[in-house]
């Protein structure tokens, strides 16, 4: 955990009395809703369908058992017992009045939590490997880089009213768990032929109406000149990206516009221009920060010890935790993903007794930590082995222990038009239809890992475009249709997915998705060939024949 400080906290309580005012003069009249708005976004307040809706940042998806208690107090004082975390590393409260936003700001304040830049046209909530720090193989944790970019992007005055919005993802393992190479910036840390940390650096990634995967523009950014390098790239798309045009605002459609060498060129000459100057990072700065990061104080254990080698004779837990357990870097740990898709359910959605539940239960057996991810789960990152039968079963209590990580029913999909304003369709009933369709574990285990991504827009908040399966959902006369691409991934290899044929109305999606996966199970080569693996091969003919032949 990070622990912050003096500066950190003056500036997150200044902020809440600042907003305060503003709502304050809004309830009085003295501030139009046109006036009010840009001020509601700096804090993360969106005006939905039927309420404010809030958004809260959790950097780099990292909270404490007390960041999290103090959510489910926002969730059930403020709002309606619940709260629904997003792609995005954030959490969001659907129902909350004007009236009472102070009060829950403040409230999250005294923890640690704020709501800045989670809108607007600056940087968002620098995102990472839920697994950060305590995953096998990792050059680094990551979370130290990430925060450095918090301090630097957070109220940057160059920065607070870019073209449009703008994403980092930040990984440091082989497998990208943070979807990098779909935002604005992507950052992979690694080591050089020397030994040296420095990063990878993407640029022009993004979904959204014009889908576009990262494109590398340099190899190797020293650790010391990363904020520089990026500097330079904000300038570079400060000074040409498109504000005349809010689709073609983006940095991915001005790298595509310009070519990335001449992107590239253009961000070099900035760099070579600014370099060694006061952005760069002395040692001591980031070994401050380093030591900022607080780590459990690990027991010396081994792997599989008596108690999980004797739970496992039950199926159910064996179940769990063949799906939900992963390996940690130290032995006798593992690293636990709490599921937040139970069958029938919102994806994504936490109630506040089931957040209060999973801190006490971070405190138990997590070292008081919890971690959030982007495909709308929560995972606890320190679990000792020997506790796993425990925790399953308290777990499985409180309705996080359905074992379907990664499979066809672990859905992402974005609110939809149960919610947002900007959505055409609904996504949460067809996810939740969905996870009916393939309850039976024995048949999800049989097909294996299986992503399926849901937008209720062309917004793409479900982030559909990289889904194995993606759905966006689209308005034609008044009725709901979805489009249906497959093939797309979000890992290291991404690549955005392929439509397979005409959109189809609501009441025939499910339909076709079994259809696409009995498909899937009829052509593969082998058990182990993933469905992405299976596309790739074959191309989307076969399951395009497959769904329109009687349609």
């Amino acid at each position: 955990m990070y622990t912050y400080d003096e500066i950190d906290r003056t500036l997150i309580n200044e902020r809440v009395s600042e907003f305060r005012d503003q709502v304050k003069r809004r309830l009085a009249g003295e501030l139009t809703e046109d006036e009010f708005k840009m001020l509601r976004l700096m804090n993360g307040v969106y005006l939905q369908l039927h309420a404010y809706m809030f958004r809260v940042a959790i950097p780099y998806g990292t909270l404490s058992s007390a960041q999290l208690r103090k959510m489910a107090h926002v969730a059930r004082r403020y709002d309606r017992g619940y709260g629904h975390f997003t792609t995005r590393q954030n959490i969001q409260f659907n129902w909350i009045a004007l009236s009472d936003l102070p009060d829950a700001l403040e409230d999250l304040a005294s923890v640690g939590i704020h709501a800045m830049q989670t809108s607007g046209n600056c940087t968002r909530n620098i995102t990472t490997d839920q697994w950060a720090g305590v995953a096998p193989g990792e050059v680094e944790d990551p979370r130290i880089w990430c925060e450095l970019l918090r301090q630097y992007s957070t109220m940057h005055p160059e920065f607070s009213f870019l073209p449009r919005k703008f994403k980092f993802a930040i990984t440091a393992s082989a497998h990208d768990r943070a979807a990098i190479k779909v935002h604005d910036i992507g950052l992979r840390l690694h080591r050089n032929d020397a030994g040296e940390t420095g990063f990878e650096v993407l640029v022009g990634g993004g979904l959204g109406r014009t889908p576009f995967i990262g494109k590398p523009i340099k190899p190797f950014v020293h650790g010391r000149d990363l904020l520089g390098y990026v500097e330079a790239i904000l300038r570079v798309y400060n000074q040409y990206g498109r504000r005349d045009n809010i689709y073609k605002a983006r940095i991915k459609i001005l790298v595509h516009e310009l070519g990335i060498e001449k992107f590239a060129r253009e961000v070099e000459d900035e760099w070579l221009a600014m370099r060694d100057t006061a952005l760069s990072l002395d040692a001591e700065v980031v070994e401050d920060i380093r030591a900022r990061f607080i780590y459990p104080h690990y027991e010396t254990l081994t792997d599989l010890p008596d108690e999980v080698r004797s739970a496992s004779a039950d199926p159910a837990f064996e179940a769990w935790r063949l799906n939900s357990v992963a390996p940690h870097r130290l032995p006798g740990y593992s690293i636990v993903t709490l599921s937040l898709k139970p069958i029938g359910g919102p994806p994504g959605d936490a109630t506040a007794d089931q957040m209060d539940a999973i801190a006490d239960l971070a405190e138990k057996y997590s070292f008081g930590e919890i971690r959030v991810g982007h495909e709308q789960n929560l995972a606890l990152p320190h679990v000792a082995q020997k506790d796993l039968p425990a925790l399953w079963k308290a777990l499985d209590k409180i309705g996080v222990a359905t074992p379907n990580v990664n499979l066809v029913t672990d859905i992402i999909a974005c609110p939809g038009l149960d919610y947002c304003s900007l959505a055409n369709t609904r996504s949460i009933p067809i996810a939740q239809e969905l996870t009916r369709r393939f309850a039976n574990h024995h048949t999800a285990n049989l097909i294996g890992r299986l992503h399926v991504n849901i937008s209720g827009c062309i917004n793409a908040c479900g982030h559909h475009h990289v889904g194995h399966i993606g759905i966006l959902g689209v308005e034609k006369n008044g009725e709901e249709y979805y489009q249906i691409t497959i093939g797309g991934r979000a890992d290291e290899h991404a690549v955005v997915g392929t439509l397979i044929g005409p959109a189809v109305p609501y009441a025939e999606v499910a339909d076709v998705i079994e259809d696409i996966v009995e498909a899937y199970l009829a052509l593969r080569q082998r058990p182990d060939e993933l469905f992405v693996e299976a596309v790739a091969r074959l191309g989307v003919e076969p399951f395009k024949e497959r769904v329109y032949a009687t349609r």
